[in-house]
């Protein structure tokens, strides 16, 4: 990994969280819980049994990427990109010498956009891919400094510090700091929302992937990108940890030129997101 640098302040929200009705509900169901358990007798199993519940469904919440329990989650484009024909594209885990150049190579070629989820650790590691990235139009968003697999539960301080460190690098080195932000596997808890209204950046999931870190059937990727392909929509492919097909090669290689095609044939236009998100 490359060399660290040093964390600057980022841009920090004015206004106050608003708290997701879900959030506002779970407080409730603990405070109208530990209520009756003290004041109803014979209730306390009961309010018990209501906590161990409420935080089972916030789980489940988390564990879910496309949820909107714990906060806004971008899953579509907004209703105006469907007039304009748009999708977007979004690579994650990059970037990746070994991938990432013929990625871009091929969107040059179809003349369509990606946004790349990048890790801050890799961009540092490879600093002039990551300006390549953002020279040749395409757009640099944040997906933590280090990808760490316990990402989801970390609390309020390490979630801050995770990514305020990855927008500091990301900025630092393309010049542009990142609006939107994407979890490990979209995996989360409720901690993470008010880290990401402090720091301006909107959580963007997806409207479908093609499991192509584990799958490297090219076909069955794309099988999944495209079944019911239609504008608005946000797609998840990697550059980085991609499966690799029969022949080696990264799953990715195989099936962009098959989604670019795909989106030809059906009058689509992939763009970035911050493109993609104007209303």
């Amino acid at each position: 990994m490359g060399k660290s640098t040093p964390m600057s302040s980022a841009p920090a929200s004015t206004e106050s969280w608003p708290w997701p009705p879900a959030i506002r509900a779970s407080a409730a169901w603990h405070v109208a819980a530990i209520g009756a358990g003290v004041l109803v007798p014979g209730a306390l199993p009961w309010a018990i049994g209501a906590i161990v519940l409420n935080h089972a469904l916030i789980t489940g919440a988390g564990l879910t990427p496309r949820s909107s329990l714990l906060g806004p989650n971008v899953t579509r484009l907004p209703e105006a990109a469907a007039a304009r024909r748009e999708v977007a594209i979004t690579i994650d885990d990059g970037p990746e010498p070994e991938v990432t150049p013929q990625v871009l190579d091929l969107l040059d070629a179809h003349g369509q956009r990606a946004t790349f989820f990048c890790i801050a650790e890799r961009v540092l590691a490879h600093p002039e891919l990551a300006r390549e990235i953002v020279a040749r139009g395409h757009s640099i968003q944040n997906h933590t400094a280090q990808h760490r697999h316990n990402f989801s539960f970390l609390g309020p301080r390490g979630f801050a510090a995770e990514i305020a460190r990855a927008q500091d690098i990301l900025a630092d080195t393309v010049g542009q700091r990142p609006t939107c932000f994407r979890a490990p596997a979209g995996l989360r808890n409720p901690f993470l929302e008010p880290v990401l209204h402090r720091l301006g950046l909107s959580l963007v999931s997806w409207t479908r992937r093609g499991f192509d870190t584990r799958e490297g059937d090219a076909a069955k990727v794309m099988a999944r990108l495209s079944h019911n392909l239609q504008a608005r929509d946000i797609l998840l492919l990697h550059d980085g940890n991609a499966a690799r097909t029969a022949k080696g090669q990264p799953v990715l290689l195989e099936v962009l030129p098959l989604l670019l095609e795909r989106l030809r044939a059906d009058g689509l236009r992939a763009v970035t997101l911050p493109e993609g998100l104007k209303a």
